[in-house]
């Protein structure tokens, strides 16, 4: 085969599989672990990878859609065996795995001639072992082995265990601290697995954290907090109280006593004091929830499932939210008590009713928010915004 131009990741029906994270957002613009998506496969690939995505996020994801030499499924994580399939893949050829497109090359431009084109392609069956993110639930599930293959990646030459503060107790080999972390009496075991800090992030006074774990950029976790892994929190957020194999994709707060497990934290959300999440039925039967694609509550196949909470949604004090809930974007839950366990986008309320939540005053808010880390709202972002709350 010629040399390879271009990798994209095309996002497909995984995008809409994805909601509420992916409402602004391309596929592969989601943290699994340490880095996202798109970060891993450029890691394995050495290689930039470009996007294709949604028409209505295009323009801000830079999403192309000309004819590319290698199409990767933006859901698929990468391995070793994978990357080599894809240096041998000859032309007009798709990749499945259980009737899941995995790589196509070449990936048609995204036009009305597509599917026609791909009709004409050969199918080939991978036989080993993929790693995929069909349900948001997927991202908590996964976060610990890609948290362990993420470190693959990661400087060890700038990483020490001497310089970041006093009165601190660190169990097992598996921990990584970047030069610049500030640590303070706190104990974090690894023996369950990896822990990395980030140089400008910061934990406080009596925390007590298990790996597997991530703490990203500018972020910090509060006093007395207890967290177990494999838990992720990505950049510019504020963590308190009791989470337990939680990702936090960035720029969110759960700053104060509260439970957080099995869950999957959007951008720019924020927690009431004392809000809780139920992970676990009472007759510890398989939890359903709801579903974007198929539009009904399905089957999580797993015991244990809290919240998959969108972007831009907020929660008032005393929260509880139900064994698998579902909050789209833009949503403000202000009674305490239980809100239903799908709660829509643009939506104001609690347990007592719900209505529209005004445009303008989400966008008012968001300025707001965003402004306090120093992000501008720009004109891009507002119209995605603006094209799901039609």
């Amino acid at each position: 085969m010629s040399e390879i131009l271009k990798y994209v990741l095309f996002d497909g029906s995984y995008h809409q599989k994805l909601m509420p994270l992916t409402l602004t957002r391309p596929v592969s613009d989601l943290r699994v672990g340490i880095f996202k998506i798109h970060q891993k496969w450029s890691n394995f690939l050495k290689s930039d990878v470009s996007i294709r995505t949604k028409k209505y996020l295009a323009k801000k994801f830079n999403s192309f859609n000309e004819e590319a030499q290698i199409g990767i499924s933006a859901s698929l994580l990468p391995n070793q065996d994978l990357c080599d399939v894809i240096k041998d893949i000859k032309e007009n050829t798709i990749v499945m795995k259980n009737g899941k497109v995995l790589l196509i090359s070449p990936l048609p431009e995204d036009n009305s001639e597509m599917e026609s084109k791909l009709s004409k392609y050969k199918l080939i069956q991978y036989v080993g072992e993929i790693d995929i993110i069909e349900r948001p639930m997927d991202i908590f599930l996964q976060n610990g082995l890609e948290t362990q293959k993420d470190l693959e990646f990661i400087n060890k030459k700038n990483l020490n265990k001497s310089e970041y503060g006093i009165g601190n107790l660190l169990i097992g080999n598996n921990i990584f601290i970047e030069d610049g972390a500030k640590i303070n009496g706190s104990t974090l075991n690894s023996n369950d697995g990896p822990i990395f800090i980030h140089k400008s992030s910061e934990i406080m006074e009596g925390s007590n954290i298990r790996g597997p774990f991530v703490l990203m950029e500018e972020s910090i976790v509060k006093m007395g907090s207890k967290i177990y892994g494999p838990t992720t929190v990505g950049p510019h957020c504020k963590v308190g109280g009791e989470l337990s194999n939680v990702v936090f994709q960035g720029f969110s707060n759960k700053a104060h006593d509260g439970f957080i497990g099995n869950s999957v934290i959007g951008h720019w959300c924020n927690f009431g004091a004392d809000s809780n999440t139920s992970n676990l039925k009472n007759n510890y039967g398989i939890v359903k929830s709801w579903n974007y694609f198929s539009n009904e509550f399905e089957s999580t196949q797993t015991n244990y499932c809290g919240l998959i909470i969108g972007d831009h949604s907020k929660c008032g004090i005393n929260t509880m939210f139900n064994t698998g809930s579902v909050v789209g974007s833009f949503v403000n839950i202000f009674d305490s008590g239980f809100p239903p366990k799908f709660v829509p986008s643009y939506s104001w309320g609690g347990k007592s009713g719900f209505e529209t939540y005004k445009f303008d005053k989400a966008i008012e808010v968001a300025k707001i928010v965003m402004n306090r880390r120093g992000v501008d709202l720009d004109d891009q972002t507002i119209n995605i915004y603006k094209h799901f709350f039609k």
